[in-house]
């Protein structure tokens, strides 16, 4: 029999108890940790210069722009149809769209243009708000912005490139540097057999009548499509550090060659090849055989941006939880009035205040340091890395959590936690893992005691405001007295320490008391728990939860 049941009567499927689409928001206004860290760490003219990006960042337009660039990863083309090598890498649209945000506005460019002024402070926010747009095009970004304290190691090819790389624009185009817009800058320094052993290197730098000539492999090659590259190679006075051009100074193409691109865990958007140098023309940068010197002033830089992407990505992943739970339904109330929930989201968030204040604290450092300051000098050099390892440590279990808060449609690729989860280690991998970063902490303690001393009146400016901090503080000292041989087996515990000891008094001194005193109990007390979602059962989730966006 014919069926004549009207076609509604069928329909199973209504949507009901999920949040609506997403719309436009300010990821700035939203953004109180952000707000208060900018009015009381920089200038007046970094918030209203950031005004426009939070609003575009948290734009419906910009959020589809970061989907779409990580849904179509770049291709590689090694040939042309004719069969002449190419050695280039195509990105979609979107990810082009998404550089001239960062690039059109001088994002990468304001740390040096306003340097000592709340430059590096302007430049660790903005960073931040694009990492949610989308974390793998900062890379570009952040590799170019790192390049000038290299550069500047050579006067001449500083005078020659860094008008360039200063330059407001982005220019794909694959043409010489003299004939381009804007410039971008790479590096390539990981080989197979060394890795962070930067010294086992085997590529070799040979001199030449028109310069040097490179051969050899890297094995990691970040963003490919640079005009220039900053890379290690051995040399007769030990091991140097070279610009590369993507073009010689006659035109040509320079003997750079694409093996392929890596086929990686996250970070989709963003290309990282193998290549092979063939001979390629290249200039010495620095001085000879103190390569690992010369390119450790661009990994310094490179080390705070990878401390605060991790920090944005929390804060995005926090944001798609909260905005969840507020309206889905279970058991007959709201996710977000159910008191499980209600403590992890608090938990949740006062791991982004404290990664928001440290990743501040770190970038007024290097502004300080820039005007000549000695103790934000001494703190420039060992806060980097202190929020370089933790703020990795924390991410994934966090973006892990806050795919939970949402359940299976989490897991999904439909939002954006899936592919955070996927981009949370990298960040802890790249310009030095784990293990290396706490390793670099005792270095710089033993080499430059005067950034432990910077360290310590950070802390005592919060003494007596927390007794778990004191405690904490306590245990600190212990573990600083050891044998430095047997130090060495507790770096990692050592480093966390550093870490949350002044993530809490920065908290206690700046963020409002429900804050501060909330994180200490959390973290540093006797009875802080690994657990997310394990906060004391008196903590006052009201307040926590009315700092996250309505």
């Amino acid at each position: 029999m014919p069926d004549h049941a009207p076609r509604d009567r069928l329909a199973t499927h209504e949507v009901t108890n999920q949040p609506p689409p997403p719309g436009d928001r300010d990821a700035l206004a939203d953004d109180p940790p952000l707000r208060e860290a900018l009015a009381r760490e920089a200038p007046a003219w970094v918030a209203r210069r950031l005004a426009l990006l939070g609003r575009e960042v948290g734009s419906r337009r910009v959020q589809a722009l970061g989907e779409a660039a990580n849904r179509h990863p770049p291709e590689l083309r090694l040939f042309d149809r004719h069969g002449r090598r190419l050695d280039e890498v195509a990105y979609h649209p979107a990810y082009h769209e998404l550089m001239h945000l960062a690039m059109d506005h001088g994002w990468h460019a304001v740390a040096w243009q306003e340097e000592g002024r709340g430059g590096h402070q302007a430049h660790v926010a903005a960073l931040y708000l694009l990492t949610q747009a989308e974390p793998g095009f900062c890379c570009p970004v952040t590799m170019t912005h790192a390049a000038m304290p290299a550069l500047r190691a050579s006067p001449r090819l500083h005078d020659a490139w860094s008008p360039g790389l200063l330059a407001w624009d982005y220019d794909p185009r694959a043409l010489p540097a003299p004939r381009k817009t804007a410039l971008t800058f790479g590096m390539a320094m990981t080989e197979k057999q060394g890795g962070s052993d930067v010294r086992a290197n085997t590529t070799r730098a040979e001199p030449a009548d028109d310069g040097w000539r490179l051969t050899g492999h890297k094995w990691f090659c970040s963003a490919p499509m640079s005009d220039a590259f900053l890379t290690l190679a051995q040399t007769e006075d030990g091991l140097g550090c070279f610009l590369v051009p993507r073009f010689t100074p006659d035109d040509r193409r320079n003997a750079i060659e694409l093996q392929r691109l890596k086929d990686k865990c996250g970070n989709r958007a963003n290309a990282s090849a193998e290549i092979e140098y063939r001979g390629a023309w290249a200039e010495p940068l620095g001085e000879p055989g103190r390569g690992v010197a010369t390119i450790l002033a661009m990994v310094q830089q490179t080390r705070l941006d990878a401390a605060t992407a991790p920090v944005a990505m929390m804060r995005q992943g926090l944001v798609e939880a909260w905005h969840f739970v507020r309206e889905r339904q279970a058991f007959g109330r709201r996710l977000a009035e159910q008191p499980l929930m209600r403590v992890l989201i608090a938990d949740l968030a006062l791991e982004v205040e404290a990664g928001v204040a440290l990743s501040m604290r770190a970038a007024r450092a290097f502004d300080g340091a820039a005007r000549g300051d000695a103790h934000e000098r001494a703190l420039a050099r060992l806060l980097p890395a202190l929020a370089k390892y933790w703020h990795n440590k924390r991410a994934p279990g966090f973006l892990a959590e806050a795919m939970e808060c949402l359940g299976g449609i989490g897991y999904v690729e439909e939002t954006p936690l899936a592919r955070l989860y996927r981009e949370a280690p990298v960040n802890s991998i790249w310009e030095g893992s784990g293990n290396v970063i706490c390793l670099d902490v005792l270095r710089v303690m033993a080499r430059h005691p005067e950034a432990l001393a910077a360290l310590r009146l950070e802390l005592d400016a919060a003494g007596g405001a927390s007794a778990d901090l004191d405690r904490a503080r306590g245990e600190l000292d212990r573990l600083l007295g050891q044998p430095p041989a047997e130090l060495e087996f507790r770096a990692r515990r050592l480093t966390r320490y550093l870490a949350q000891c002044l993530q809490a008094a920065l908290l206690l001194r700046h963020a409002p008391a429900a804050v501060g005193e909330t994180f200490c109990r959390a973290r540093l007390g006797e009875a802080a728990s690994p657990v997310p979602g394990d906060l004391p059962a008196d903590a006052p989730l009201a307040s926590l939860l009315e700092r996250l966006p309505d």
